[in-house]
């Protein structure tokens, strides 16, 4: 059997490495368009910032790595350019040398990944005008700092990568303005969570202007001039953060099914609506967990995960995607803000009647040297108490307790179950009553009547 999987990273990867570990014979081949094939895109950022010194850092495996440890063909610099789903080809394109080929297949997993968005607004494509998604744009923005030495930037869309963007520039030398559309950052937090970041972020030199979107980018003698609803910035360079859309015009082209924001459908499995062929990572639709709705949520975890399935069903093997909960974290300096599940917006809009409890527990015991206070949000659904969603703002020990919250919620516990949770405890890493199980007591209360909230 033959395999052809187009795209690497996160989902292309994993299905490869899974696909071989399950079967010692059939034929794998990656068609990779860029000149990477497995690179670390989270952590993109931080070498733009000089936390990450090393270029090949990023590169977590090249063609020759892949080949020598799975036996795994993997084809840079080769574009696939159609999909004959009768004939089971693909049309690809070597750019190298600009030839154009056919490859047949048995099955074929698609991992196109997703594209930043690109407002259609004047001055948009100016050369000082970046976004920041694979390992070429992280080297076209170093090269421009360490050739230009730009003295302010602007980062438009303050979600995670913007927001990392902006420590990372700021470590880098530079005024960082962050522009934002909505009244917050981090668009999975709550406004209420949200002040703690924006007060933080401020006190770090870094300036926000929220609620005011970009209108407009003009070249100037000396740099850019961004017209925001709401007044003008002058800068010396522009990142573009405002999201990602799927790469699925050529799923689409083939005559698999996407949605209307252009997401790839597939089922549990990640079978697509056509016979042997599979779709994972950012370009998928997936279903969020705790509502069951459709959603976008392009995260390396689920992306990882469903490579994982893919080949699970391709080797024979019942294996499905039960949804995603968007658990995620992100550093701002020495700051951690960490999210899962269901925001209030998220949870109103799906008509869910639930009910929140706020702690402020410090990150260990209080009389160990360091101890921090974090500041920890969580939402249950009222009729059965169970977990929907938790937001956590602090510094010293933030990822630890969301890692439990999301493996609760994932497990369907109830607010309540919290109080039982036996965590680990000494003096340098928690409390005997860690902050966990106190979010548990706090809204034990809530729901008993002993204590009630305005």
């Amino acid at each position: 059997m033959k395999t052809i999987i187009i795209g690497g990273v996160a989902g292309g990867a994993s299905a490869a490495a899974r696909l071989r570990r399950l079967d010692e014979n059939q034929e794998i081949i990656i068609l990779e368009r860029g000149e990477y094939i497995s690179f670390a895109n989270c952590g993109l950022p931080y070498y733009i910032g000089g936390e990450i010194k090393e270029k090949s850092a990023l590169t977590l495996q090249t063609p020759e790595s892949f080949m020598a440890r799975f036996n795994v063909e993997v084809r840079i610099l080769n574009e696939a350019l159609e999909i004959n789903t009768e004939r089971k080809t693909v049309t690809v394109k070597d750019l190298r040398s600009e030839t154009v080929y056919e490859e047949s297949y048995d099955r074929l997993i698609l991992s196109p990944g997703a594209k930043p968005i690109l407002p259609d607004i004047p001055g948009i494509n100016s050369d000082r005008v970046f976004t920041l998604r694979s390992i070429p744009d992280t080297l076209k923005i170093k090269n421009y700092i360490d050739k230009n030495s730009p003295r302010t930037a602007v980062v438009v869309g303050g979600g995670y990568i913007g927001a990392e963007m902006a420590e990372n520039l700021k470590n880098a030398g530079i005024d960082v303005t962050i522009a934002e559309l909505s009244d917050h950052l981090i668009a999975p937090l709550d406004f209420d969570m949200a002040a703690d970041v924006h007060r933080y972020m401020i006190d770090n030199g870094i300036k926000l202007e929220l609620n005011n979107g970009l209108k407009a980018v003009k070249e100037t003698e000396n740099g850019l001039t961004v017209s925001l609803d709401r007044g003008e910035i002058s800068a010396d360079m522009l990142i573009m953060s405002v999201g990602v859309r799927p790469e699925s015009e050529l799923a689409k082209k083939a005559g698999i099914t996407v949605n209307d924001r252009g997401s790839i459908v597939t089922d549990r499995s990640m079978r697509t609506n056509i016979k042997d062929i599979y779709a994972v990572g950012d370009a998928v639709q997936v279903r969020n967990f705790i509502t069951k709705e459709f959603t976008f949520t392009p995260l390396a975890g689920p992306a990882n995960k469903q490579g994982r399935i893919a080949a699970d069903n391709i080797s024979g093997l019942s294996s499905g995607y039960s949804g995603t909960q968007g658990s995620a974290i992100l550093k701002l300096f020495d700051m951690t803000v960490a999210t899962t599940g269901l925001n209030e917006k998220s949870a109103l809009a799906c008509g869910i009647e639930y009910d929140k409890t706020y702690i402020y527990s410090a990150s260990h015991a209080t009389y160990y040297p360091g101890a921090s206070n974090m500041s920890i949000k969580a939402l249950w659904d009222k009729n059965s108490l169970r977990l929907i969603g938790a937001q956590i703002v602090g510094f010293d020990g933030v990822d630890k307790r969301m890692d439990v919250i999301a493996a609760a919620i994932r497990l369907g516990a109830k607010v309540t179950q919290l109080t039982e949770l036996e965590l680990c405890y000494a003096p340098p890493f928690g409390s005997a009553k860690d902050p966990v199980n106190m979010l548990g007591f706090v809204a034990e209360n809530v729901v008993t009547g002993k204590v009630k909230q305005f």
